[in-house]
């Protein structure tokens, strides 16, 4: 069954920059996206990716500031994260982006503040 497992969260201060990657265990070739879950908050998405890497789709929290990307030679999922704002605290996870979802990794925390 896959797993995705989810890594490079951690602190920043505002306008700092964090990577976050999703490691998959299996190869798969459908469209990625990364979600994320504030405290007291629903899941939401913010971003996505197709096969192929194109096109993607930004929330428009993340447009401008965000960048997502994949490695299917590695099985990876990248979320460049610029220009990072206290609001972006939150959980970060990656699951498909439509259809049935994998089983949620343990997440990657983001903490941004001063």
């Amino acid at each position: 069954q896959m797993q995705l497992v989810e890594s490079g969260g951690g602190s920043a201060q505002p306008g700092g920059s964090l990577r976050l990657s999703c490691l998959m265990t299996e190869t798969v070739f459908v469209s990625m996206a990364w979600y994320r879950q504030a405290p007291g908050k629903q899941r939401e998405l913010v971003a996505s990716i197709s096969r192929g890497g194109t096109p993607t789709f930004y929330a428009d929290s993340a447009k401008g500031r965000f960048t997502i990307s994949r490695d299917d030679a590695k099985n990876l999922v990248y979320l460049q994260m610029n220009s990072l704002k206290p609001e972006d605290t939150a959980v970060y996870y990656c699951d498909k982006a439509s259809g049935n979802r994998w089983p949620w990794g343990q997440g990657s925390q983001v903490t941004v503040s001063s």
